[in-house]
This record gives C-alpha cells, structure tokens and sequence, in this order.
C-alpha cells in the first residue's frame, strides 16, 4: 500500500475520535472518580489494566498496514492507563496491548510489542515521578512524543530487514507520533478537567459548609447581642415608652438600654459604635456592660458618662468609638437629667407642637480618657415627646441616594406627638421603609421614644 501520511494521519483520528467518546464514558464511572481521588484500590487497578488494555486492544484492530506492519493507536492505552494508575496499571495494560499484537505478526512484531509495554511503563513512572499525580496536558503531551519516538528506535533497532524497517519509519513516524500526542492531549484534558471539577466542587461545599457554620455563629452571637437589649421596657405610671433595634447585618454596632436608678429614677440609654458587624458588635458588648455599671455606680449622669468614657478609652485600641446619649427620667418631678456625648441630637416635641434639639454636652466615648461631660436638665409636660435614634435613620437613603433626614423625622414626630410611645415609632419605621422604597438597609437603626401622657 503506497504511504500517504495525511491520509493515515486522518485515519488515526479517526479511531482515536472513537477512542475519546469511550474516554469521556470511562471518566464518568465511579471507579475512574476513585482514582481520581487517589483511591487506588487493587479491584481499581484491576479495571485500569482491563479498560486501558482494551483501548490498546482497539488501536490495534482500527489500524492500517503500512508495509507490512500495522500503523495504529495502541500506545494510547497503557499511557493514559500509567499516567493516571501509575506504573503497575501502565504496564498491566502494556501487556494486553503487546499479547495481541504479538498475535498479529509481522516483521515489526517484536520491537512493537516491547514499545507498548514500556509505554506503560515510562507513563507509570512520569506518574511516581509527579508525586503520584496525574501530569498537565505539557507533560503528557511531550512523553507521549518521546515515547513514541522511542517505539520508532526499538522498530529501527529489531527489525529486519533495516531497509524495510526504515522505509516504514520513514512513513509512519509523524502521522502515528501525532495521532498518539493528539490522544494523549485529548484524554488528559478531559481527565484534568474532571479533576478541577471535582476540586472546584469540594471546594465549593467547603465553602458553603464554612458559610453555615459561620451563619450559624452569627446567629449566636446575634442572640447573644439581643440579650444585652432589656428584654422588657418598664411600665411607668403616666408615661408610655416604646424601643426597637434593627442591625444593618447579622450583628451591629447601636445599643439602647432601660436602667433602674435610686429614687424611681429611670435610665434611658442609646448608642451607636462607629463602625458596624462584628467588630462593632464586640465594641458594643464592651461599651453596654461598662455603661450599666457606671450608670448603677454613679448617681449623675456625667459623673457615669465620664467614667464609661474612662475606661471605654483605655480598653479601645482598634480606634472604635462609641456616641452615646444617657438621660434620668425623674416621673415623679416630670424633668429628665441628660449626658450627650457626641450623638445624634434627640428630639424633644412639645405639646404646642414646638421642638427643642438636646445637642452635644461632650465628646464621643473612646477617644479621649480625660473627656469631661456637661450635664443638662429640661422640664416635660403632659403631651410632650422625646425621640432618641441613631444616625441609621435620619442617614437612611432613596434610590437617588438622597437621606429621610433630621427635618422629616422631626416632622413626623411633630405630627403624631399626640399618640403614644409605640404608635409613633412604629409610624417613623413605616416611614422610613416608604422612603427607602426596599432600597438596602445601609446602617443600623435603633429607636428609643418616650411619651408624657397615655
């Protein structure tokens, strides 16, 4: 048969396109997912040998003959075979490649019989030499070359007679090296690609198990947070009070709190970390505990604050700070007593609807421990409200990023001055959601209002 490389080159194709569909199968069954994961098994081992031994057998059979001796794919096999099972796996395939080509005769049948077993053999090795990983497509690529340059000395050195042997080398050199490196490139970009599945895969549930563990955590520690919260608001004889928090994440930054004081006094607290999740939550720990202590200590409202601050500041090393607004309530005198450090100004609505801004007596908590706070004292009448939040309201933005602002909500609390302490904030949370209109929540929101009257 005259040697027309192109044409054998397109016939080798051809069987190693048949070779690559039953590849493909081959790397969806659970024993090549094993090996896959370095599960090498002896009854693994034994289905490489056997799999692989077959693709050899069929690169046989699917060849055609150039001068005497068959042009063909057999060497695929056993190299895939110890590329990816190693050296006993490579060679287990070698062996029933070369048996049945040692069937087939010709004067090539020796030397080609000894290049499919040590195509194994070498794959397997190349195998151990990658840590008993499976080589990149490079790597294979160039040994499938190589090996097959080797199977066209041994055919050079056994055999005879050499003019024969090199006329037929001369032939069938290229088509069968690139038929071979072309399945070897074919095979292991599916098999690696398998592989990176499998990692992106595992990885993927790595993540998402790490994600539940770390949704679960926050949802103890929003727990946790939530029972610094009073856990009930005090009924207090000819006033109504009502309080809500909602952070921006899981955990955040803004506190508020209801704190029994000598005398039938009541403690109103709210506070707002700078900074928000769990940095801030941790901050906001700190900052609640030292505040319910110092305001339990202390009988002034500056005298807590400024100790708060105190030590707040000397335990502050992340450069977080804490604005605070603390009042005591006196009902019985109908005054409240007030420490603003560095918060959002409350608003006070009078009766006849006009309001006063309780504005800042000192500076933030945490960032100077020799901060001096000055203390303020107002008289409340019947009708009057008092409105204590954190910049997450007033801050709160519409689509065009423009903020609900301190007029608004004063307008509303102006406007339902008249209803109760949970009516009227239950109606500044209305009006923020209808101004957001399901915009994100950016920022913590924490209410606290207090109401003169029923």
């Amino acid at each position: 048969m005259p040697a027309d490389p192109v044409n054998e080159f397109i016939v080798l194709f051809q069987m190693m396109c048949v070779v690559v569909v039953f590849a493909y199968l081959v790397t969806r069954t659970r024993f090549y997912q094993e090996v896959l994961d370095g599960i090498l098994t002896w009854k693994n081992q034994v289905l490489l040998i056997l799999v692989f031994g077959i693709v050899s057998v069929y690169g046989s059979m699917s060849g055609i003959e150039i001068l005497g001796a068959p042009l063909n794919i057999r060497d695929t096999g056993p190299m895939v075979a110890g590329f990816i099972g190693g050296p006993v796996a490579g060679i287990g395939a070698g062996l029933i490649g070369a048996a049945y080509r040692m069937t087939l005769g010709g004067f090539t049948m020796v030397a080609c019989s000894v290049a499919t077993l040590l195509s194994g053999l070498i794959a397997g090795l190349i195998y151990l030499a990658h840590r008993r990983e499976i080589p990149g497509l490079a790597v294979g690529v160039a040994a499938a070359i190589i090996i097959e340059g080797v199977h066209m000395g041994l055919v050079l050195l056994f055999s005879r007679p050499f003019s024969q042997a090199v006329a037929l080398v001369s032939d069938v050199a290229f088509p069968m090296i690139a038929a071979n490196a072309v399945g070897i490139f074919i095979f292991g970009f599916i098999t690696l690609n398998l592989k990176k599945e499998k990692e992106t895969a595992r990885e993927r549930d790595r993540y998402q198990g790490e994600l539940q563990r770390k949704n679960a955590e926050l949802h103890i520690a929003r727990e946790i947070q939530e029972s610094f919260l009073p856990p009930a608001l005090p009924s207090l004889p000819g006033y109504t009070l009502a309080a809500e928090s909602r952070p921006a994440r899981e955990v955040g930054g803004d506190f508020y709190d209801v704190l029994a004081s000598p005398g039938g006094r009541i403690g109103l607290v709210i506070a707002d970390v700078s900074d928000k999740g769990v940095p801030a939550a941790l901050f906001m720990a700190l900052s609640s505990t030292v505040m319910r202590a110092s305001a339990a200590w202390h009988q002034k409202p500056g005298d807590a604050v400024q100790d708060a601050n105190s030590l707040i500041a000397r335990e502050s090393s992340s450069g977080m700070f804490v604005t605070l607004f603390f009042c005591l309530l006196d009902p019985d005198k109908g005054t409240i007593t007030y420490v603003n450090a560095g918060h959002n100004p409350p608003i006070l609505v009078r009766n006849d609807g006009t309001s006063i801004s309780l504005s800042m007596t000192g500076m933030a908590l945490g960032v100077d421990t020799s901060e001096s706070y000055e203390e303020r004292s107002l008289s409340l009448c019947p009708g009057d409200l008092l409105v204590l939040y954190t910049d997450g309201v007033t801050e709160a933005e519409d689509s065009l990023h423009r903020q609900f602002g301190e007029e608004r909500l004063e307008s509303i609390a102006r406007q339902k001055r008249s209803h109760s302490a949970a009516e009227v904030l239950a109606t500044i949370q209305s009006e923020v959601s209808m101004y957001t209109n399901a915009m994100p929540q950016y920022d913590d929101m924490t209410l606290v209002v207090l109401k003169v009257g029923s």
